[in-house]
């Protein structure tokens, strides 16, 4: 059930056969999205259980979901690429229906990442569907 985006993304990785070159794909992710409007980094959004400064502010327009994201770590910034490849423009009732570790697990992330940039990920999947449900 991934988007089209994160299909890319997943190619992209199948294609690269280091993981520095695909941990150098992340960080170019990264580097790729949007800023974040500054006003939007406030303690509300910020995602607790990050290492990193993270910062995650939904937009739902239409029963379509959207964010926009940042974070003061590149690779972290760079996951926020991932999930918004993962989840941006799903109607909100199939953003709880994603089975983000296992699309994650398609990229190897689990084996690369410290556990401490797991939980962090995992804290920003579980913002993500919380935002999700609540709407």
């Amino acid at each position: 059930m991934a988007t089209p985006a994160f299909e890319e993304i997943a190619e992209t990785f199948d294609f690269l056969d280091d993981w520095e070159d695909r941990y150098r794909h992340v960080i170019e992710l990264g580097k790729a999205l949007p800023p974040m409007d500054e006003a939007f980094k406030v303690p509300a959004t910020k995602v607790q259980g990050c290492a990193s400064q993270v910062w995650l502010q939904p937009i739902i327009a239409e029963g379509r979901f959207d964010f926009q994201g940042d974070s003061d770590a590149m690779i972290v910034k760079g996951l926020i690429a991932v999930l918004h490849a993962l989840y941006a423009g799903l109607p909100v009732a199939e953003v709880v229906k994603v089975n983000a570790p296992a699309e994650l697990a398609r990229l190897g992330l689990n084996e690369h990442l410290s556990s401490q940039r797991s939980n962090g990920l995992r804290a920003m999947v579980e913002r993500i569907r919380a935002v999700a449900a609540a709407a």
